[in-house]
């Protein structure tokens, strides 16, 4: 597989090359400039583009090479282009990102066929990758600390055997340019990236990945719409959802497959039902997982809920639905870890004033952000979905990181499926931003993230992004939370 890349051509799209994980973190590090062939760069930075955004080219009369410069992506720049006021242009996904967060910057050098040593600018040591020895040092001339004097010229000069550009094709080289005057500029910060390769992957998914995700779905749509019927395929085209989970959460049905006296009528991407998700898996209650496809709804959900909505538990012969009655009724069964301060009223007076916060203030805010269509009312919006946060926040423990502090309690699944979605949902198709680093939302946010229990209640990012497109795009008949956010009322 190829991609027509407007930087380097052709490059390669190979799912699994030869040792990946070494040549990503090589890539990602840059400790040492690296030397590659043809060959290799096109197999292996496919693998890589997700951590760095081209800034600039530079082309040289009369030099057999051009050099390239790239940001680390979490460096964060303004959009090229502005937004379009035409109503019948279909909206970008945009994403605000945080500025600053990372000074990394990484020159790369594309080397013609027949260039020489004396054409490389590096005139320092190079570290050669091959996927027999990745670490494998080899120079321009001479050995390390051997400059040549100046003004005397050395002809024939040639490259040391295993070195990319010996045989006369074309090569790459990459160098970290940040902090010792690349490009002429001496305005950088010295040292590595100030954040992990799994932060950047993500911030975004390498090229090889989109590929491989977008021939899956196409695979995917290719096979399902083979066996629908007309009338089905018109349904596909104003619906989307997920009907099984995937990522950790996948992993975690799996293992409450299993027949149980608790049933949890469920649906992957509802936020409501990983509200009790959350609290089954903090508690250790043993419990059967069961997905409800929202639009067949089985008889087993309605003998529970006559109107069919998730999450709803089945308890022996005995059922309930109701997130916030749910969470209420797994506290009372007293068992596993207890989400409310036992013995303590006014704290637990407090837990549920803020837990009703969210229902009443954040949660309707998002979906307004999220379905508003108009992009200045947008804005307006998430001026105040972010006034609710911080109300909540100001109202949590100093230091946190949680809500009442160090442990993960009520408020905190409350308020969880909707964190997640901030960052998956909210970030992609309305722009929101990234907290700001050290403040006590962020501290919040990654606390959350983090949660092992959250975490296994957590699908891929594909799933919510598919999954929340309708309501971004403010289809008639969503869903009845929809239709109740568009008509003004709260939540159904």
């Amino acid at each position: 597989m190829e991609n027509k890349d407007s930087h380097f051509g052709s490059m390669k799209l190979i799912p699994n090359p030869p040792d990946l994980n070494v040549w990503r973190e090589r890539l990602f590090n840059v400790d040492e400039p690296i030397a590659l062939t043809e060959e290799q760069f096109k197999t292996y930075f496919p693998h890589i583009d997700n951590v760095y955004s081209h800034r600039s080219t530079q082309k040289y009369k009369r030099k057999p090479f051009v050099s390239y410069y790239w940001d680390c992506r979490l460096k964060g720049r303004p959009p090229g282009t502005p937004k379009s006021d035409d109503p019948n242009k279909k909206k970008r996904k945009r994403t605000a990102r945080q500025r600053d967060l990372c000074d990394v910057k990484i020159k790369i050098m594309e080397f013609f066929p027949g260039a020489t040593p004396a054409d490389s600018d590096l005139g320092s040591s190079i570290d050669v990758l091959s996927t027999g020895n990745p670490s494998t040092a080899a120079f321009f001339g001479g050995r390390p600390g051997q400059n040549q004097s100046f003004g005397i010229l050395t002809p024939n000069q040639a490259f040391p055997p295993g070195h990319p550009g010996a045989s006369g094709q074309k090569y790459y080289t990459i160098q970290r340019v940040n902090g010792n005057g690349g490009n002429g500029k001496t305005d950088g910060v010295e040292g590595g990236h100030r954040h992990t390769l799994e932060e950047s992957d993500r911030v975004k998914k390498n090229s090889v990945h989109r590929h491989m995700l977008k021939l899956a779905k196409e695979k995917k749509e290719t096979t399902y719409c083979a066996t629908m019927t007309d009338q089905q395929q018109k349904q596909t085209q104003t619906k989307s959802y997920h009907k099984k989970a995937t990522g950790q959460a996948q992993l975690t049905v799996r293992n409450r497959s299993k027949d149980d006296e608790l049933k949890l009528f469920a649906s992957c991407f509802c936020p409501f039902v990983q509200r009790v998700w959350i609290a089954l898996e903090m508690k250790g209650i043993s419990y059967q997982y069961i997905e409800v496809d929202p639009y067949k709804k089985p008889d087993s959900l309605l003998e529970v809920n006559p109107r069919g909505l998730v999450p709803a538990l089945r308890h022996n012969n005995w059922g309930c639905y109701e997130s916030n009655v749910l969470l209420e009724y797994l506290e009372d069964l007293d068992e596993g870890v207890p989400l409310l301060p036992p013995g303590d009223a006014k704290l637990r007076a407090h837990c549920r004033l803020w837990a009703d916060h969210i229902n009443r203030h954040v949660i309707p805010l998002f979906y307004r952000v999220l379905m508003e269509q108009d992009t200045q009312k947008q804005v307006t919006h998430a001026g105040e979905l972010k006034d609710e946060i911080a109300k909540l926040v100001n109202a949590s423990h100093v230091h946190g990181p949680f809500f009442l502090g160090p442990a993960m309690s009520y408020v905190d699944v409350q308020i969880a499926p909707w964190i997640i979605r901030l960052s998956r949902v909210l970030k992609p198709y309305r722009g929101w931003p990234e907290p700001e680093m050290g403040t006590r939302w962020a501290n919040w946010v990654q606390a959350i993230e983090q949660n092992e229990h959250v975490m296994a209640t957590t699908s891929s990012d594909d799933l919510y992004l598919d999954s929340y497109e309708r309501y971004s795009e403010n289809r008639p008949n969503t869903s009845q939370l929809a239709n109740a956010i568009n008509s003004g009322r709260g939540l159904p």
